[in-house]
């Protein structure tokens, strides 16, 4: 059995290491495969793999949307979200799917957090937030806001995604800290090599939870800051382990191991890379 992740850079990706890790704790016979397309080579190469008999692709930036032009089939997440970042190919048709939102709301949970009946802020409009906005709606999130420069682009969102989401302009982000009990990092900032997201978690309530999908680095100043304020932080690494565990069983046809410590062997690796 072969699987794979396709993007362009592809050679960051923490997926085939991850991938290996489930497995050979599986005892599975099978690989998984990075491979690189640019976007102009991105449907040709999918259909040669496709033809060449793989279960299926990952796919990340920048093919995800594109990803959706080629399937048969299409999710309700990756059809709300408006990106798959999951390609199976079955009976000879082509799936796509999404689990980067309930990715994210399982790595909340598995971090003690529910967000059933809480309000939440989510920071930026582009692909992560649809994702998280999605996935905060279907788990039961009592109230959304939405808070970018592009109050458009945050608008949709709430259109297409979450229709009572309010929308706020980035420079009146801070004045929902006291309002809120989650806020999610969903943009780019902090990211290694982008400038930091700052907030004003001073103005924030004692139970409010920081969370970002950012993860390298793992300790963005976002977290740094609100855990100083000794608020909670939540880093965007196990929403990357969470989101592998769908697409493993849909390749593999069977669970993630549980007994595999995916998060030691990526913080490992993401150490390596520093």
């Amino acid at each position: 059995m072969t699987a794979g992740v396709i993007g362009q850079p592809i050679a960051h990706s923490l997926s085939p290491l991850m991938m290996s890790r489930w497995i050979d704790a599986a005892g599975l016979d099978a690989i998984y495969t990075p491979y690189v397309a640019t976007p102009h080579m991105f449907a040709p190469v999918v259909m040669a793999l496709y033809r060449a008999g793989l279960k299926g692709l990952n796919v990340t930036l920048p093919h995800k949307t594109e990803a959706l032009t080629l399937a048969n089939r299409i999710s309700d997440a990756a059809d709300k979200i408006g990106a798959a970042n999951l390609l199976t190919f079955v009976d000879g048709e082509i799936h796509a799917d999404n689990t980067d939102a309930v990715g994210f709301i399982s790595s909340l949970r598995i971090a003690g957090v529910d967000p059933k009946g809480k309000s939440v802020l989510v920071l930026g409009a582009g692909g992560a937030s649809r994702a998280v906005t999605y996935g905060l709606k279907d788990a039961g999130a009592r109230e959304l806001a939405i808070a970018n420069r592009s109050l458009g682009k945050a608008r949709e969102i709430a259109r297409e995604i979450a229709p009572d989401t309010e929308v706020v302009g980035w420079d009146n982000r801070n004045g929902l800290l006291d309002q809120v009990d989650i806020v999610v990092n969903a943009t780019s900032l902090g990211l290694k090599g982008q400038i930091p997201l700052e907030m004003e978690w001073g103005q924030a309530r004692d139970s409010l939870v920081a969370i970002d999908t950012v993860y390298t680095p793992l300790e963005t100043q976002f977290l740094a800051d609100a855990r100083n304020r000794d608020l909670t932080g939540i880093d965007g690494l196990g929403m990357l382990i969470e989101q592998g565990k769908p697409s493993f069983e849909a390749f593999f046809g069977v669970a993630a191991p549980q007994g595999a410590d995916i998060r030691s062997l990526l913080e490992t690796k993401l150490g390596e890379a520093k």
